[in-house]
């Protein structure tokens, strides 16, 4: 089994991806400001690692111990306009380690055809109402995290990494419920259901990125995962 490190582990999509990777049986560190062992004790195989990612020296360490690195961040709180930097810290540590990257991405740094534009570069038409300040905020999100991609798109070294969107409707205000049903796209192209839909429950995109962790497939490619 391998040793994972979910950074930003104690997040919605980082938890998910901890309890599923506990669950097959792989040690997993779950490194964030914010780790700390249940009161029960924590499940057998799973170390809480308080982690300041603006630490350069915490970070290292961290990764220094892994096999494979899961990024689970997001541009919030301290990390608004320096996830992209700190991402980058991440990719360079990874890469000088040998291990493997997965990021947990964005649904906007997807496109909907293969010829056309990730979505957060869709913009607005003329007549469009301009975004209030949330809807604002959660541009300058997606905005972030599709620069993340970016980079790794760019890099011109051997890191093996895999960027991961899920579909537009995931997090814990629609935290869904296992089904053990996922589609993985693996062209970066959005994916949705009969009805139009593109969602993903949070249990199921973790399975998505543990089955992609096991069996050691699509590297260095953009995949996306819903119903």
């Amino acid at each position: 089994m391998s040793t994972i490190t979910v950074i930003g582990g104690t997040g919605y999509a980082g938890g998910h991806i901890v309890a599923e990777a506990g669950r097959r049986g792989h040690r997993v560190v779950v490194a964030s400001r914010s780790a700390k062992a249940p009161a029960t004790g924590a499940p057998h195989g799973v170390e809480y690692l308080p982690l300041d990612v603006l630490d350069a020296t915490q970070l290292a360490a961290a990764i220094s111990r892994s096999d494979v690195v899961v990024s689970a961040l997001s541009p919030r709180a301290g990390l608004d306009g320096a996830l992209g930097a700190v991402n980058r810290q991440i990719a360079d540590l990874v890469s000088r380690h040998g291990a493997r990257l997965l990021v947990v991405g964005g649904f906007s740094s997807l496109r909907r055809e293969a010829d056309g534009p990730r979505v957060i570069d869709e913009g607005f038409g003329p007549g469009d109402v301009v975004p209030d300040a949330e809807v604002a905020a959660l541009i300058s999100e997606a905005t972030q995290m599709n620069a993340i991609l970016h980079d790794l798109i760019s890099r011109d070294d051997e890191l093996d990494w895999t960027f991961v969107s899920p579909g537009m409707e995931f997090g814990s205000h629609v935290p869904g419920e296992r089904t053990g049903a996922y589609r993985l796209g693996t062209d970066g192209l959005v994916l949705v259901d009969e009805n139009g839909r593109s969602a993903i429950g949070g249990a199921d995109f973790a399975a998505a990125v543990l089955d992609v962790i096991d069996s050691d497939r699509a590297h260095r490619g953009h995949l996306a995962v819903a119903y």
